[in-house]
């Protein structure tokens, strides 16, 4: 573990030297402190969600927050508006000067060179709140990941959240070790909660590289135990669409019910969706909304029927609550692209100055069948990464040919036959 730590020093040390802005916030080399500051936005919208569960204590002022991963202070300096203190730990001791110079007007923000595997530094049962977000998709091993999972439950308060991101991706990756790092399963967040005593609120994008987890440490109120004695479901919807019906695969295969009487004890470990006789994954439990109700998530098991079929909510097997719901056949595959920017510069979008062109496709069910040209000219180097499987979403990376000269250039995308569409480029180099 001490070369792996080493080596994740001696590698981000080196991203902090060549372009701190591009290796935290992957859009473009040479962002300015406002654009950086700025590509935050969706993170803390995320975070500002889970952080309307509650926290310990009545004072925000009196809370303290922990960032695992902080890198140069991109979301600590919003963040320590949200609390009273905030402390941020990064393995990468120029990233934390990076840091420190970003957070000097901040008396109450602090950032730390840490170990790169554990939180020695803090107390036991010290921080209200503990988040993370695209690091331990950097971690090469999973040990380390481990590790620091430990160390944020031992000092995460009681009543207090987690809210952090693991990569849930195991496609093969060439790149070096401490950029793609390792792969978390569902199975191990899971384990981990149960090992732990934490309550698992939410585990939201299995199978992608921005697999999220919300788990809480029960406090006093939060004794385990059943969950009410009067649990009903007030509504089923498409968790996507909001209409009373499912399709039976694909992305709109999602179910929300809105549930009354679950206690504060209930979560993602202890609950079972049953459609159609066969167990849900679910993703969410929202908290406790002004009319009472809370918000379950779950995906749609494989091989379901369609047709009118029962909905079953189970408590460690016991049988709270039922309806029905209906389950339509599921729509054709429209293969469409979502985006083109350039390979390595996303923020660039159709300006393409590293000879590099990046797709987002969307429901492309043979990926092998794509066909790109530029200028009639075929791509050269394809890559291809399933980054969601339930869409499914595709990530299709190319090189330009040589014979693409810098100038307007037209790149055409063929799959199975068909036009996906035709996109005008400006090549830069």
């Amino acid at each position: 573990m001490s070369e792996v730590r080493a080596q994740m020093r001696e590698d981000w040390n080196r991203r902090a030297e060549e372009d701190a802005h591009y290796y935290v916030a992957f859009g473009r080399h040479g962002q300015d402190e406002a654009e950086f500051l700025a590509t935050a936005a969706d993170v803390l919208r995320g975070l500002d969600r889970e952080l309307k569960r509650g926290l310990p204590g009545q004072n925000p002022r009196a809370r303290r927050a922990l960032e695992i991963g902080c890198g140069p202070g991109r979301l600590l300096r919003p963040m320590s508006e949200r609390f009273g203190e905030v402390h941020g730990v990064d393995v990468s001791d120029a990233m934390i000067s990076l840091a420190q110079k970003r957070l000097w007007d901040l008396p109450h923000a602090h950032a730390h060179v840490g170990s790169g595997a554990d939180l020695r530094q803090f107390a036991d049962e010290s921080f209200d709140f503990i988040y993370s977000y695209a690091v331990f998709q950097h971690i090469p091993e999973r040990d380390v990941v481990m590790s620091y999972w430990d160390e944020a439950a031992r000092v995460l308060k009681p009543g207090g959240l987690i809210r952090w991101q693991a990569s849930n991706l195991s496609a093969e990756r060439s790149e070096a070790a401490t950029w793609h790092g390792c792969n978390i399963s569902r199975e191990d967040v899971l384990d981990f909660a149960r090992r732990q005593g934490l309550r698992v609120l939410a585990l939201e994008g299995v199978f992608t590289q921005y697999m999220w987890a919300t788990l809480r440490k029960p406090g006093p109120e939060e004794a385990p135990g059943r969950p009410a004695t009067t649990v009903r479901f007030r509504r089923l919807t498409n968790s996507v669409s909001s209409e009373p019906v499912a399709a039976a695969r694909g992305r709109f295969a999602a179910l929300s019910a809105w549930v009354e009487g679950l206690a504060p004890s209930a979560d993602l470990l202890d609950l079972e969706l049953q459609v159609g006789g066969k167990a849900a994954r679910l993703t969410y439990l929202g908290p406790r909304e002004f009319d009472g109700l809370q918000q379950l998530n779950a995906v749609l098991p494989a091989g379901l029927p369609t047709g009118l079929l029962p909905v079953t909510l189970r408590w460690r097997g016991e049988a709270l609550a039922s309806a029905s719901f209906r389950i339509i056949p599921a729509p054709p595959l429209v293969p469409r692209i979502l985006e083109v920017t350039d390979g390595h510069n996303y923020l660039a979008k159709t300006r393409i100055a590293s000879r590099t062109v990046k797709l987002f496709l969307e429901e492309l069910a043979e990926p092998a069948s794509l066909v790109a040209t530029l200028n009639g000219h075929p791509a050269e180097e394809y890559s291809v990464l399933c980054t969601d499987p339930m869409s499914p979403l595709h990530e299709v990376n190319f090189r330009l040919p040589a014979q693409v000269a810098p100038g307007p250039c037209e790149l055409r995308v063929v799959a199975d036959g068909r036009l996906l569409g035709i996109t005008s480029l400006q090549v830069e180099s």
